[in-house]
């Protein structure tokens, strides 16, 4: 006789607490004390490793939004947008930062940086954030908001973000390498005109000066944005004696390309060229362009781990940033 449809068992959409105690064998509570890290509670090992695999093989996710609002907190994550260029990376990394930690029960609220970093400090007094990301350190009136109402931040560089390494040293090797092995000895590096994107230029020169190591002093210029005075810039470097310039951007590269041009020199026989954060229009520039591509989902994946350690929430593994940076040869080097 078939099973009326009454007497069949229910399976629960989301698992609960008491689904991963009851397959653990332990008290709810219990279960509470292990997945919220809670401090003061004497539990084995043993005990804390039976309810984490329970957790995993029932795939159950703790109610993070419920927890935050229970610690007095509006689970908002605020992920500043910097004004400088970074290609389409920051937005990739936003739109992911989104997805991954909606499934932790976080909001992503993207905030423009402005001059005077006011939308900062009202999205910190109105949003009550959980956590302030970005790419770099904040400054100013926003910094002094996120560090006065005691919120984590979480940037490339911070203690958090460690799993991530210094990045600029990892990316600064890779070029470096790569072009001694072509030859290359006396190097330059390419700032872009814009002020406002010298802090991105310093971080990336500062580790291209770790990885020069014993090669002579790396020279520095700067090109405009419109190319008005890359010939120059590039006639001044070649008769130092440079043979390859790093950029700090890609966009940054594609205007020393048409200094080089301008000059009427070659590139790479007279000039190698290397940009950094890969974007498409690299491919089809003239020559194509050599760069070092960052992976969106790898800065995600180490991201969220971070911010979850930082706001006292159990972690898993901590995932490897082995992979964030590779190298993308083309025919400018």
């Amino acid at each position: 006789m078939a099973q009326s449809r009454s007497a069949r068992p229910v399976k629960s959409a989301r698992p609960t607490k008491a689904d991963v105690a009851r397959l653990a064998n332990v008290s709810p509570a219990t279960v509470s004390y292990v997945l919220n890290d809670v401090k003061g509670q004497t539990i084995s090992a043993q005990t804390r490793a039976a309810v984490q695999e329970a957790a995993k093989a029932l795939g159950y996710r703790p109610n993070l939004a419920a927890r935050n609002l229970a610690r007095g907190g509006s689970g908002v994550v605020l992920y500043i947008v910097p004004r400088i260029s970074l290609g389409e990376l920051l937005l990739e990394v936003g739109s992911r930062l989104t997805t991954e930690l909606a499934r932790h029960g976080v909001v992503l609220s993207l905030q423009f940086e402005t001059d005077d970093g006011r939308n900062v400090v009202d999205a910190v007094a109105d949003l009550n954030p959980i956590a302030v990301t970005s790419v770099f350190p904040l400054g100013g009136a926003a910094l002094e908001a996120v560090t006065a109402a005691g919120v984590p931040q979480i940037h490339l560089g911070s203690a958090q973000l460690r799993a991530m390494g210094e990045l600029h040293l990892t990316i600064g090797r890779m070029r470096v390498e790569h072009l001694v092995a072509r030859g290359h000895r006396r190097l330059a590096f390419a700032y872009a005109g814009d002020e406002v994107l010298r802090p991105l230029g310093d971080y990336w020169l500062s580790g291209l000066q770790v990885a020069a190591g014993d090669l002579p002093e790396i020279v520095t210029g700067t090109v405009a944005a419109d190319g008005s005075d890359a010939a120059d810039v590039v006639r001044g470097w070649a008769d130092a004696g440079v043979t390859a310039v790093c950029a700090q951007s890609d966009e940054t590269a594609l205007v020393v390309l048409h200094g080089i041009r301008e000059a009427g020199l070659r590139c790479p026989q007279d000039l190698a060229v290397m940009g950094v954060d890969a974007i498409p229009l690299g491919a089809v520039s003239g020559p194509p362009l050599t760069s070092v591509g960052l992976d969106a989902k790898t800065i995600v994946e180490v991201s969220v781990a971070a911010m979850m350690a930082a706001l006292g929430y159990p972690a898993g593994q901590e995932p490897s940033s082995e992979n964030v940076a590779h190298l993308i040869q083309r025919a400018s080097t």
